[in-house]
């Protein structure tokens, strides 16, 4: 009789954290503010604040936003500010920057809040490969929140993992 196959990784205490499982939904959206400028690089108060003021703002419901400027005005801090007090009612978060720096803020956002007991004491493998955009920083972010309690940590899938930690007996 032939030996049965045994799937031992199924068996194991492994546990797998895949990041792209945690990819909130919602679209990304870039806003260039130099439209916004006179001469796409004065800002004129009054102008901008009647812009702000007549922009249909309800279009980025549920939307994450990045706001940046690509023109070389110099922005006041004010004016981002006043242009989140615009986009808070609809938008799930908005930030400074562009759309590789908004997916770093909402994954540092979702890391914080996340919780390791469940990988307490248990090897635990980061699932590499993604078809989602996942920052790198985020993997690293998951890497601090993890190594205090976890058993060991590994990259990849199960059949190739490559080991980061291992906790010392």
């Amino acid at each position: 009789m032939a030996d049965e196959i045994v799937n031992r990784v199924a068996k194991s205490k492994l546990k797998t954290i895949d990041l792209e499982d945690f990819y909130p939904k919602g679209p990304r959206t870039s806003i260039d503010i130099k439209k916004w400028l006179f001469h796409e690089l004065i800002l004129k108060e009054k102008d901008f604040r009647e812009y702000l003021k007549n922009h249909d703002w309800s279009q980025y419901q549920n939307h994450y936003i990045a706001l940046t400027c690509s023109s070389d005005a110099i922005i006041p801090s004010w004016a981002y500010m006043l242009i989140a007090t615009y986009t808070s009612p609809f938008a799930i978060k908005t930030i400074i920057g562009n759309l590789e720096q908004l997916d770093i803020a909402i994954f540092q956002d979702m890391l914080n809040n996340f919780s390791v007991e469940t990988y307490k004491d248990f090897p635990v493998i980061i699932k590499g490969c993604s078809n989602k955009p996942i920052p790198e920083t985020a993997y690293i972010q998951l890497i601090e929140k993890l190594q205090p309690v976890a058993k060991s940590i590994m990259f990849g899938e199960a059949c190739s993992t490559v080991s980061l930690y291992k906790k010392k007996k």
